[in-house]
Formats: structure tokens, C-alpha cells, sequence
């Protein structure tokens, strides 16, 4: 005959249990309406920060508002400037599993592992964790470069693999690619004129890596591309524009579908500015000439995810 038996308790019952907490739902579930967890904030970073000086990375760092560990622009995202002066390198190795790079201005070239390529002035490339790169410059060399070892730091994550192959999007082909769109019929009733980078390695998000997406976009003179909103952190980086040419991001709409109480980031070309996960943005150009804006968002995780929440204003 078999006897059941009570379970055989192993450890004292408050072993493990000194971390555990307990909150009511209602006032917990929103930590960040309830002031619990800090929002993303506004900030730009001017092109001054790299304009001279030293070969060195510049970290747009935002971890102290953000309560996390730096550096950090964004809760999942890291934004740097990069100098490097003519006949010199700059080795990179960060707990990421992605690394996106544009170039602002000279010329170089980038080593992983066994691939090598060339790079210059308005080229974007991508590069997957796990392995160092360095990065030389024939002429002084200024990047604007952004990573997900935040992600990777919050995760607790120190093992990458690889998801893609280092990936070269040359200047000439990103141009005509945006080209080719704000020359079609209907380009000037779409909520923004722009091309994504992709790679073949991620059909399903149609984005540069499987966390990073990349955009490529223009605002034409004399006109306004009305406001849109994503749950992705936007990294904007200005490749063209200046004064006249502006951004008002706000988390309201009026009740003709204008942001209500915006604030207001004017365009510096090379200068660099976060748009918070949720805000409704819009562009204006006031000037004669075209403006180029190139975010980098986490919304290739955003996307795979379902969380992405995109919504244009028509």
C-alpha cells in the first residue's frame, strides 16, 4: 500500500523571501504616472561637443536623470559623438548586440573580426556586438554612433551572439534611395518623407538590426510634416538645417490635431536631440533649402515586440 506523505520543508520558512514586496495594483502599475519611475527627458547636444579636441568618445549621457546605469541617452539606448583625429584609431568593445554609425564628416575605415571596410562622409554602417571593433581615420573623422548596451546592462546580459554581419549602407545609395521617395507624386501628403535602412537578416521588422532602427528623412522647404507618435525613444541627429528649421514635440493634441503646449528644439546641422518615447513631434522648415533629420530608436525591439504603437495625424 502507498502512503502520501506531506512535503519535507528543506529550509526555514523565511529563507529567500527578504527581496519580496507587495503592492496594490492600482497605484502601481503605472510607475511613471505615478512619479515612480523618472520619464525620458528632453535634451540636445550641440556639435560643439566634437567640433576639436582629442580622438575620444563623447557619451550623450543622460544616466543620472534616468536612474540607471551610464552611459545612457535613453533606458535601452546609448548616443556618442566620435573624434578621430587624421592617422589615429578608436577601438570600440561595448556589451551591445548592435551598433549603428553615421558619418558626419571624413574619411576612414572600420575593422571586425575579418570584415574591413571604408567609410566617409554620409555613409551609415552597423555593427554586431560580441566583437571589438577599431575604427581609424585617414582624415579627422566625427561619427555620430549609438548602441543598446543599456539593454544589455539592465538585462543583465554579458553573452552576445551575433544576429547580423557588419553591413555598409554607402552615402551615395542611403541619397538616392530618399531621393527616389520625396520625388514620387503623392510624397508631399505623406506624414513624413524618409527611407528605413534594413537588412535582410530581419524581413518581419524591416529595420537595421532586430533593436535599432535607422531612418533617413528629409523636410522639405517651406513645409510642415505633422505630428506622429511612437513608443520608441527617437536619437535625432541633424544632418541638415539651421535656423528656421525646428521640432515641437508635446504629449497632447489640440482639437485640430496640433501639439498643445509644445516644446521647441530649433536645428543646428550636427547637432543631436532625444524625443521621448510617447510624444507626439512634428517638423517645420521655414527656410529655401531641404533639412535632413536621421533618428535612431529602438524600435526594432519595439516592432518585434507589438509594442511599437506608431500614429500619424491626418
Amino acid at each position: 500500500m502507498l502512503t502520501r506523505t506531506s512535503p519535507v520543508l528543506l529550509a526555514e520558512p523565511d529563507v529567500a523571501t527578504g527581496d519580496a514586496q507587495y503592492f496594490e495594483y492600482t497605484s502601481s502599475a503605472n510607475p511613471i504616472g505615478a512619479k515612480l519611475i523618472s520619464r525620458v527627458p528632453f535634451r540636445s547636444f550641440p556639435p560643439s561637443l566634437y567640433a576639436d579636441g582629442a580622438t575620444r568618445v563623447v557619451p550623450l549621457d543622460l544616466s543620472a536623470e534616468l536612474e540607471c546605469p551610464g552611459p545612457a541617452t535613453g533606458p535601452g539606448l546609448s548616443a556618442s559623438f566620435l573624434r578621430i583625429e587624421a592617422g589615429e584609431a578608436l577601438t570600440l568593445d561595448p556589451n551591445a548586440t548592435s551598433q549603428v554609425c553615421y558619418v558626419i564628416g571624413g574619411t576612414g575605415s572600420v575593422k571586425q573580426g575579418a570584415t574591413r571596410f571604408p567609410f566617409a562622409q554620409g555613409d551609415f554602417f552597423t555593427l554586431p556586438g560580441g566583437l571589438a571593433a577599431m575604427f581609424s581615420a585617414d582624415t579627422t573623422a566625427t561619427l555620430y554612433y549609438v548602441n543598446d548596451a543599456p539593454l544589455l546592462t539592465y538585462l543583465g546580459t554579458t553573452q552576445v551572439q551575433a544576429r547580423f554581419a557588419p553591413t555598409r549602407y554607402p552615402a551615395a545609395d542611403a541619397q538616392a534611395a530618399l531621393r527616389e521617395v520625396a520625388e514620387q507624386s503623392n510624397a508631399g501628403r505623406r506624414n513624413r518623407i524618409s527611407v528605413l535602412m534594413g537588412n535582410a537578416n530581419f524581413p518581419q521588422t524591416r529595420t537595421v538590426t532586430h533593436v535599432l532602427w535607422a531612418m533617413f528623412g528629409i523636410v522639405p522647404p517651406h513645409s510642415v510634416q505633422k505630428p506622429h507618435r511612437h513608443q520608441s525613444i527617437a536619437l535625432d541627429f541633424i544632418a541638415g538645417g539651421g535656423p528656421g528649421v525646428y521640432t515641437l514635440v508635446g504629449t497632447e493634441l489640440d482639437a485640430e490635431g496640433n501639439i498643445a503646449n509644445p516644446t521647441r528644439v530649433d536645428w543646428e546641422a550636427g547637432m543631436a536631440f532625444v524625443t521621448p518615447p510617447g510624444y507626439w513631434h512634428a517638423h517645420f522648415n521655414e527656410t529655401n533649402d531641404n533639412a535632413y533629420v536621421i533618428p535612431i530608436q529602438d524600435a526594432g525591439l519595439q516592432t518585434y515586440l507589438r509594442t511599437l504603437d506608431i500614429r500619424f495625424v491626418r
